[in-house]
């Protein structure tokens, strides 16, 4: 039976049941209708449990992709490995072979003694002592080649074993996510057009209100710093995004999440930075806002859960949400936990150039 002639059936059934049973004497009450603040707050904290899942995901996905690349290092020394041990049980079967058709029951010096030519005797113990050489090195490298494979092998399969424990890790990450964007979708399908407008107007108020504080509060920087060559090209890149559906776990090109966003405009500036937006956070060079210039990336949350890229003028370009696009927003959009600024990490230490994989990475994760 289809959902639908199932729902109607259910509902026919519990609409029966009630014109048979008796008149109670009271009515239950109906639960109170929840106020529109109530409504958004419960709306902006799922909005933040699952992007809190989408990052968590992106990270296992990063590991993923690290692990994967080990286990094929691995395998490709291991196949060395084993080719340069064929031919060290060959060289030594060989040398095996032509030592018992040269073995003799007289002894070298017995040899030297009864031979006509001394001299000749002697060369030819040097050849014999340099065979003798020759074959302790030989079973010398099979011997140790047959470690280093062995070594080889153990490796491989710990890390194959590590791989599948991460796949297993991204199938539930990925499950996290889905489940916290199907109550998204549960409560949106539950609201009528009036509360659906009502919240948009309400968050909009708030989001307002959040940009003149924070403008008013001297925190942020009065006038732009001069951006960065690279920065300006990250710039250029996240704007040509704009109109681009936000998807989670997306780093481009038709769509992205928050942070693929910031990820692939700066790899587009030649700067390698870390996928997620926790990452981003722990381990890019912080600015104070007073500091803050274009190109900076400005994290959001306590938790560090979002980060859009800062274009100057207190405007930021995001990838905000499900359902929503890329996007020019005001940089107090969400509640603002700090900034960073690609190009150098926290230790001071410059990150290198954009490496690896080229170009984004965009999989339809399912409804959104």
């Amino acid at each position: 039976m289809s959902g639908r002639p199932l729902r109607l059936a259910c509902t026919a059934a519990v609409t029966a049941a009630a014109l048979l049973a008796p008149v109670s004497a009271t009515a239950a009450p109906a639960p109170p209708e929840r106020t529109t603040a109530v409504l958004l707050t419960d709306l902006q904290r799922l909005y933040r449990e699952a992007e809190r899942a989408t990052e968590t995901y992106n990270a296992t996905e990063e590991k993923l992709d690290r692990q994967r690349a080990e286990v094929a290092r691995l395998d490709k020394a291991l196949a060395s490995a084993r080719l340069r041990l064929h031919d060290s049980r060959g060289a030594a079967g060989r040398l095996a072979r032509q030592q018992y058709q040269n073995t003799t029951a007289i002894s070298p010096y017995v040899l030297l003694l009864l031979a006509r030519d001394p001299q000749h005797a002697l060369d030819q113990s040097h050849v014999i002592g340099l065979l003798a050489r020759e074959r302790a090195e030989a079973v010398g490298r099979l011997t140790g080649t047959e470690r280093a494979a062995d070594r080889l092998a153990h490796r491989a399969r710990a890390a194959l074993d590590r791989q599948l424990g991460l796949a297993e890790r991204q199938k539930k990450d990925r499950d996290a996510v889905r489940k916290r964007l199907r109550k998204v979708e549960e409560l949106l399908a539950s609201l009528t057009a009036g509360q659906l407008a009502a919240l948009a107007e309400l968050e909009e108020k708030g989001a307002t209100k959040a940009q003149k504080d924070l403008l008013a509060s001297g925190t942020l920087a009065q006038d732009d710093h001069k951006p960065s060559t690279r920065a300006r090209r990250a710039i250029r890149f996240a704007e040509r995004q704009l109109g681009k559906p936000y998807r989670w776990g997306a780093e481009g090109p038709g769509s992205y999440d928050c942070s693929g966003l910031t990820q692939r405009a700066w790899a587009h500036a030649g700067t390698r930075i870390p996928r997620t937006s926790q990452e981003q956070w722990a381990r890019l060079e912080r600015v104070p806002l007073t500091e803050l210039r274009p190109g900076d990336l400005v994290v959001y949350f306590p938790d560090a859960t979002h980060v859009a890229l800062y274009i100057g003028k207190g405007k930021v370009v995001q990838a905000p949400r499900p359902g929503e696009e890329v996007t020019i927003s005001p940089i107090a959009s969400n509640p603002v936990l700090g900034a960073v600024r690609p190009g150098r990490a926290r230790n001071g230490l410059s990150q290198g150039p954009v490496g690896g994989r080229a170009g984004g990475r965009s999989v339809d994760r399912g409804p959104v």
